[in-house]
């Protein structure tokens, strides 16, 4: 199968040239001017629009199913065909993922071309030809050394399903090109602003009381599904790959695990073997059974593990589609605080390479964020079992419930003392309610003299508590670290070294990239600007001297004062926004207006915030 990858290159880079002579240049190059008979064709062949595309979602999903056991295969040794030094590998894999990039381009290729008749044809012909000898080498050679006699069958499967996908996606262009062709069915229109984008928009245009709907209990507790938003194709593919990913990674930790706790129960019996035959390994014999138990406890540890570590990845993977959404929302409404500050106006450059790094390193994340949680699990299920299993197994609950009991005691004693402290502070040190409907008393010192002698004594038990709490403190750092580094949503750094994370970085740089591209209501706007252009240019030359310009100028000029007044009258924070008012400090009769307005606002309809109005003083020049 590697051997026909390589061969692959050949009918790629063909139907890739097809492609390509039928693509147009938009301008006109040198190399025009010396072939004219060109005609200017041999453009460039975009593979798909990673950015501002929400068409064909699925498709290139499973188009990326299908590269997903390669991509997998560029993790793995196995796929350097010669020795090289240790310095050239990363150009190796380099050219091994230009490779892995350029067979499989023209299943997006034939996917994204405006020539819908030629792509579904060469995908038709491409995808049939990987189906069948996909299928013939599963069939052919089965067995593997990881998953055992059925190895490809269990590992393509998931890829000859979704080139199959794909197979049934191109038909499907035939027949609407063939159906188009014979003016059966209507060309899709290119418009820059999608459907769910135009009806987000309007949604914000509506009234508060049409968006209120009553949630579902699925809605309420489990997922609130958004019909007005569409995740783009990079999430798509991203998703598709990193869940068959983990099938593959959880099947292939499944078998090898199996086969190590083998070799270790082999190791075991030959130990045991010695220690019978030999009369002076007293010490060994005494391991023995110590060593069966662990083998035992470890392999069903480890079983148990691989499920919670499999879900778990699994919820992780969608819990980041959720936080996508999440976030992208925050950031059409303007609402940065949930970053760092410093994270606030992302370098563009960084921004547009983050695109390019985010699938690919949320992919590799995620395969190794299942590793890593995986072990930290086992080890969990280790603690858990000495701790508690096994000494009720072997008749020790006496002994385990002391021992327990010590250990709880000392951390409840911790507990009890950090909370008498603010419990003292509570009652004897704080100045009473300054009003009874507050929730807290005001930061105000009552007994001063006390809180001295106070603070003086638990002084030097805080220092020995500190210990403590600076060892516990170190422990849920690493936990916590160690559980989230699949979560490139979230920094694992602290406050402050979050650029130190590069996952984080790209994260931030990727929301910002597709907020500022796929804003609906900026993509809105600029489809509005477009259609008004063409309608101008439309415009006939007798209308555009007739008399009733004027007068539809004055109609124009008076629909935009209507508007604007409209709009100030719902947002009145955004009379001090405006032109004059920012070139100038605004006067306090405006902002006592603006202020007036919206409380009125605000009475009308309690459901919205009442806009805070800010008045930036004039800097000293």
């Amino acid at each position: 199968m590697d051997l026909f990858l390589h061969f692959s290159l050949i009918p790629a880079v063909l139907l890739t040239g097809v492609l390509s002579f039928l693509q147009r240049r938009a301008r006109r190059l040198i190399i025009d001017s010396r072939l004219p008979f060109l005609e200017g064709r041999f453009g460039i062949v975009v593979p798909l629009d990673s950015i501002s595309s929400f068409s064909n979602r699925w498709s290139y999903g499973f188009a990326f199913g299908a590269v997903s056991t390669t991509v997998l295969l560029l993790f793995s040794e196995n796929y350097v065909p010669f020795t090289v030094p240790p310095w050239a590998k990363a150009i190796v894999y380099l050219v091994g993922a230009l490779e892995v990039g350029l067979v499989y381009f023209p299943f997006f290729a034939c996917l994204s071309t405006p020539f819908r008749l030629a792509g579904s044809i060469l995908g038709i012909l491409y995808s049939l030809t990987w189906i069948i000898v996909t299928v013939w080498d599963a069939v052919t050679c089965p067995s593997g050394e990881i998953f055992g006699k059925y190895q490809k069958v269990i590992s393509q499967w998931p890829r000859i399903l979704s080139l199959i996908f794909l197979l049934g996606r191109f038909i499907y262009m035939l027949v609407k090109d063939a159906r188009i062709r014979l003016q059966l069915e209507q060309e899709d229109s290119g418009e820059l602003v999608e459907h769910h984008q135009a009806l987000h928009v309007k949604r914000l245009l509506s009234r508060a009381s049409e968006q209120s709907k009553p949630l579902s209990w699925f809605q309420r507790n489990v997922y609130e599904w958004d019909p007005f938003f569409k995740f783009p194709n990079r999430i798509i593919g991203t998703l598709i790959i990193s869940l068959i990913g983990l099938y593959m990674m959880t099947l292939a930790d499944y078998s090898l695990s199996d086969v190590v706790f083998d070799r270790l129960d082999n190791w075991k019996n030959t130990l045991k073997h010695v220690t019978t035959s030999c009369n002076q390994t007293e010490a060994l014999g005494l391991m023995i059974p110590q060593l069966e138990e662990f083998i035992y406890v470890a392999r069903k540890s480890w079983l148990a593990t691989t499920v919670f570590a499999s879900v778990n990845s699994v919820a992780y993977v969608f819990h980041i589609m959720v936080c996508y959404r999440k976030h992208m929302k925050r950031l059409w409404k303007g609402q940065k605080g949930f970053l760092p500050e410093r994270f606030h106006k992302p370098r563009s450059a960084v921004s547009v390479a983050s695109i390019a790094r985010y699938s690919g390193w949320q992919i590799a994340f995620t395969l190794w964020g299942y590793l890593i949680v995986h072990f930290i699990h086992f080890l969990f299920a280790l603690l858990f079992a000495y701790l508690l299993v096994l000494p009720i197994k072997h008749g020790n609950v006496l002994n385990m419930l002391s021992s327990l009991g010590i250990i709880l005691l000392t951390i409840g004693l911790v507990t009890a003392l950090i909370i008498l402290q603010i419990v003292v502070v509570q009652v004897f040190f704080l100045q009473d309610k300054m009003s009874p409907t507050d929730k807290e008393k005001p930061l105000a010192l009552n007994n001063r003299r006390a809180f001295h002698c106070f603070n003086y004594f638990f002084f030097f038990y805080n220092v020995v508590m500190g210990i403590s709490i600076c060892i516990v403190r170190l422990m849920f750092s690493i936990i916590a670290g160690t559980w989230l580094v699949s979560r490139i949503d979230r920094t694992i750094m602290q406050r402050g070294y979050e650029k130190m994370d590069a996952g984080y970085s790209t994260w931030i740089g990727m929301i910002f990239a597709d907020h500022y591209h796929n804003n609906p209501v900026m993509v809105c706007f600029c489809q509005l600007l477009v259609s008004n252009t063409l309608e101008r240019q439309s415009a006939t030359t007798y209308l555009s001297f007739s008399n009733a310009t004027s007068a539809a100028h004055a109609n124009s000029r008076a629909r935009r004062r209507w508007t604007l007044l409209y709009t100030l009258q719902k947002n009145p924070h955004l009379i001090l926004f405006r032109k004059h008012h920012i070139s100038s400090s605004p006067q306090p009769e405006t902002v006592a207006r603006a202020w007036v307005m919206a409380s009125q606002a605000h009475s009308r309809n309690p459901s919205q915030a009442l806009p805070e109005i800010i008045i930036t003083p004039e800097e000293n020049c």
